[in-house]
């Protein structure tokens, strides 16, 4: 095992992809690394609410800011990682190393604390991870709650619209039926005396031409 593989294994859970030619990906999460242990670090308790992230974007600063770490601390990290982004891609790892903490302890700053932040940031973002995930599984569930009360209703109002049309069919049959039999009454005092009945009644209403 390599001296990579092995330092790596020991803090995984501050890590979050390994070189691909150490082979095996990283555990997901809640899995257990070759040592035994857990491979995420404890997420820390967010001194305020974090920012939402719209759109998906994250406002790193503040998620930051609302996990205690103030702007100093966060310096730290962004100037050894700009540091490490300005060196060639072909430079030895171990010059990297030399160059990077020679520059770091010129500005002043120790390589203690920039690991210490590191570390806190990676803390942050994993806490900030498993919030927006349980916040998404409340919305999930409370989304599913209501699709099924809304698919119940729905339910509910089609037998209410089935009912309806069922019972209309039965009332226009009823009245249809019954029509006919006051009709042959009707036809049995004959078309003219009807008319004139219809004519000469304030309670009836003559039907238009062509009714």
């Amino acid at each position: 095992m390599s001296e990579k593989r092995s330092w790596g294994s020991t803090v995984l859970g501050w890590f979050v992809v390994r070189d691909p030619s150490d082979g095996d990906p990283p555990p997901p999460a809640g899995d257990v690394s070759p040592d035994g242990s857990s491979p995420s670090p404890a997420a820390p308790a967010f001194l305020k609410e974090p920012p939402q992230a719209l759109a998906g974007k994250v406002d790193f600063p503040g998620v930051f800011d609302a996990a205690g770490l103030d702007a100093e601390e966060q310096g730290r990290v962004r100037k050894a990682a700009d540091l490490l982004a300005a060196l060639p891609a072909a430079t030895d790892d171990a010059v990297k190393k030399q160059i990077v903490e020679a520059s770091l302890k010129a500005f002043g700053v120790p390589i203690e604390k920039i690991i210490e932040s590191a570390v806190q940031e990676i803390q942050a973002l994993e806490g900030y991870i498993r919030a927006g995930a349980a916040d998404t599984q409340n919305v999930l569930a409370e989304s599913q709650r209501r699709i099924a009360a809304a698919e119940e209703e729905i339910r509910q109002i089609r037998t209410v619209m089935a009912s309806r049309v069922a019972e209309q069919q039965s009332v226009t049959a009823a009245c249809n039926e019954r029509k006919l039999e006051v009709q042959r009454v009707l036809e049995f005092f004959g078309q003219e005396a009807v008319a004139r009945v219809v004519r000469d009644s304030p309670k009836l209403v003559e039907p238009p031409p062509g009714a």
